[in-house]
């Protein structure tokens, strides 16, 4: 039997002698050349240095734990926004009394008013979640808003209308003073964005105002 080796060929005897243990275990093949190969041979599993085998056993970091999000002090809705949570909570509780005097108050006012007031209540229920969304991004923590399910009386619709303007005149600046005290900048964007929204929502009651008290428009 021959077997032909190429150049820089190194057979591995070890699946032969398997065989031939087999067949013939008192018969040992190719002796010299075996004994060649075999110390040619890598270094069995057992003799790795025990360094090498414990840096090949020690657990490597998930690649999802590598990610941004997974940073305990994030860039952004992080420890420099922790300190105006609180304050975002007490957003969210204005936000949504507002919302309900909004509704309450387009309940009574006229046809061509009732869908402006509305859609000032859908942005204020939109300030909410936002609100709440950056409430969790701060803590970890989903806020659970006071329900308030007592009836509203609104009260003559041109001072009613009155009062809802300064609120959302007042929060706008609250907003924007806010958004002056915090050094994270994405919170900063957030309530810079709510107060232009507040802003814009005044700018709506009044000129529903102006058009309730001239008689002639």
């Amino acid at each position: 039997m021959e077997e032909t080796l190429h150049s820089g060929e190194v057979y591995d005897f070890r699946k032969y002698d398997r065989i031939w243990e087999r067949v013939a275990p008192n018969l040992a093949p190719y002796p010299d050349m075996a004994a060649q190969t075999r110390s040619a041979q890598p270094a069995p599993a057992a003799q790795v240095q025990p360094q090498a085998q414990a840096a090949a056993l020690t657990p490597q970091p998930r690649q999802e734990d590598q990610l941004p999000g997974a940073d305990p002090n994030p860039c952004c809705m992080g420890t420099a926004a922790l300190e105006l949570v609180d304050v975002l909570a007490g957003y969210v509780e204005s936000e949504l009394s507002d919302r309900r005097y909004m509704l309450a108050l387009a309940r009574q006012a006229p046809s061509w008013a009732r869908q402006r007031l509305k859609e000032i209540a859908a942005d204020q229920a939109d300030h909410a979640k936002q609100l709440m969304a950056a409430y969790y991004l701060i803590t970890g923590e989903c806020y659970q808003p006071s329900v308030n399910n007592e009836r509203i009386y609104v009260g003559r619709w041109c001072p009613a209308l009155r009062e809802r303007y300064h609120a959302s005149a007042c929060n706008g600046l609250n907003y924007a003073r806010t958004a002056d005290d915090t050094s994270d900048p994405c919170l900063r964007k957030l309530l810079a964005g709510l107060s232009a929204d507040s802003y814009r929502n005044a700018e709506v009651l009044m000129g529903v105002l102006e058009r309730s008290v001239v008689p002639f428009s």
